[in-house]
């Protein structure tokens, strides 16, 4: 099964790291959040990725191919060129990474279509670049066969930025320092679609998924919710980054499933 990644948006509210770099590229504990995501899929065995790339999609071109140097020793032999020997191969061997230019501007539902011929079987996976989650994702993907709908969208409750104040009046009854916005749920990302979902889309740069392909699924009662209780992290602006950060270095990342090479 393949994992479709959007890769392509401006991050504009993270300029401070993405006047660079797009934004799935800014580093969290010294690694792209996009390796980040794709080593949590492959901890799930999903090795092979599409990735839907856009503003500044050559620096992600470039990652890649330069991948083995920068992850392995290696000796290289001056005067012979090819004659580059790895050792200690890395934990990413069995990923195929296919990187799909969908356009500058392109929205997310153009992006996904311009992609999609990329796409070799009939269920993928979708998420957006910029997210980290602990979703189960065999539960996930078990919730999406039982009920054979086209898609399915992982529903999340995230964390509010602000204290929430409970009163009595003008008492303060309680004090909640991090509750979870509101009572319903929010597109989490984390998709599970068939290959008929691509019906909904069109390839012209305007198509926002999130708004006509998603809405009109659920009219027509193709689009259900799995709902995900746990872990859920964006990465919009620079708060987000630090908090990102900082659950990394407190050594017990919820996105973290892999175990690191001895």
């Amino acid at each position: 099964m393949q994992a479709f990644i959007l890769c392509g948006g401006m991050g504009t509210r993270l300029r401070e790291e993405t006047d660079r770099k797009p934004k799935p590229m800014v580093e969290i504990g010294g690694r792209p959040l996009l390796w980040h995501l794709m080593k949590w899929y492959a901890s799930h065995g999903i090795n092979d990725f599409v990735l839907c790339l856009g503003y500044r999609g050559a620096s992600i071109k470039e990652y890649f191919l330069d991948y083995e140097a920068i992850h392995s020793d290696f000796t290289v032999r001056l005067g012979q060129p090819g004659s580059v020997r790895y050792h200690r191969p890395h934990g990413e061997s069995a990923w195929q990474v296919t990187l799909a230019d969908t356009g500058l501007e392109t929205m997310t539902g153009g992006r996904l279509a311009r992609a999609a011929r990329y796409l070799e079987g009939d269920t993928f996976l979708l998420t957006y670049g910029d997210g980290l989650a602990d979703v189960d994702l065999p539960a996930l993907l078990a919730f999406h066969r039982a009920h054979g709908k086209a898609a399915t969208v992982t529903g999340v409750r995230p964390q509010s930025r602000f204290g929430e104040l409970i009163l009595d009046g003008s008492r303060v009854q309680e004090f909640s320092e991090k509750p979870l916005v509101g009572q319903g749920n929010i597109n989490g990302g984390f998709f599970v679609m068939e290959r008929r979902f691509l019906n909904y889309l069109s390839t012209e740069g305007g198509c926002v998924l999130e708004r006509e392909p998603l809405e009109q699924a659920a009219r027509d009662g193709e689009l259900m919710m799995y709902d995900h209780a746990g872990f859920w992290q964006c990465m919009d602006t620079w708060r987000d980054m630090q908090l990102l950060q900082k659950i990394w270095e407190s050594g017990s990342a919820p996105w973290k499933t892999w175990s690191d090479p001895a």
